[in-house]
């Protein structure tokens, strides 16, 4: 079963308080220290990973929900997300965000309110990092790339509602994972056709003519409007969704779908593709 005093207690232990913390991903990535200061921060990292792995173990297959922060609750997108939530909660599917405000609040919410499983992925701000309050499980995190593993790892499907950088980052680094074989071809859904629409004139009118990504890259993506939409295209999960019952917990082994076990073929994703 899952507890709320889970998200407390991650969040009691992962606090946004030291300034230090919120500091961690420009130290690493600043350039080299000391060889001993390199070494503990590796032990750092390798502690976030165990501790992402611990609190995500019995989630079950989730889809992750990606979108702004800086929607408020009368938003279109913010009332589409939370329908979103809830539906993907009524089939059986964990729903996971990125645990802040505005899109990624309106997912959990919807799920909460379905009776379903409920997750955030939390990142340690300046601003914006504070967790929402409809999270049924929590893991807090300081380093960016830790946190992107963990919203990778345990999905089937992305949903990208609309958003800002981080939203397109998390987006097209799950279509380069596809792209590259590095992960099964996950349903990539891009929900919002009019704030959308330009991206995506812009993949197929420079991206494609000019040869960078091939069609089927683009064509892999859905866009849509159409809650029942989203929800038809999980179809082609690689797995199963789990009990929609909060109350039941998932196994950790899920049921994976049969064509897991065949060999990719081009068109489930392009090995030799260049990634640009």
């Amino acid at each position: 079963m899952l507890d709320k005093n889970t998200s407390k207690n991650s969040h009691d232990h992962y606090t946004a308080s030291n300034f230090g913390w919120i500091q961690e991903d420009r130290y690493l990535l600043e350039g080299p220290r000391s060889r001993t200061a390199e070494f503990f921060r590796l032990l750092r990292i390798a502690k976030e990973f165990i501790h992402g792995f611990r609190t995500l173990h019995f989630l079950g297959p989730c889809v992750s929900v990606f979108g702004s922060a800086r929607f408020d609750e009368d938003h279109e997108f913010y009332i589409l997300a939370r329908e979103i939530g809830a539906e993907l909660s009524r089939i059986g599917f964990t729903v996971m965000t990125g645990g802040g405000p505005g899109i990624m609040e309106a997912a959990n919410r919807g799920a909460q309110e379905a009776n379903g499983r409920s997750v955030g992925c939390n990142i340690i701000l300046p601003h914006e990092q504070e967790p929402n309050p409809y999270i049924d499980i929590l893991a807090t995190f300081r380093y960016f790339f830790v946190r992107k593993v963990m919203l990778v790892k345990y999905s089937q499907a992305f949903i990208i509602l609309p958003g800002g950088y981080g939203t397109m980052d998390e987006a097209f680094e799950a279509a380069t994972l596809i792209q590259t074989g590095k992960i099964l071809n996950f349903p990539v859904i891009f929900v919002g056709k009019k704030y959308w629409q330009p991206m995506f004139d812009f993949l197929h009118n420079v991206m494609i003519e000019q040869g960078t990504i091939s069609e089927f890259d683009v064509h892999r993506f859905l866009l849509t409007d159409s809650v029942e939409e989203v929800i038809e295209a999980l179809s082609t999960c690689p797995s199963n969704s789990g009990p929609s019952d909060k109350h039941n917990r998932p196994s950790r082994v899920w049921n994976m779908r049969n064509w897991k076990k065949d060999a990719p073929e081009q068109n489930d994703w392009s090995p030799t593709a260049s990634t640009g």
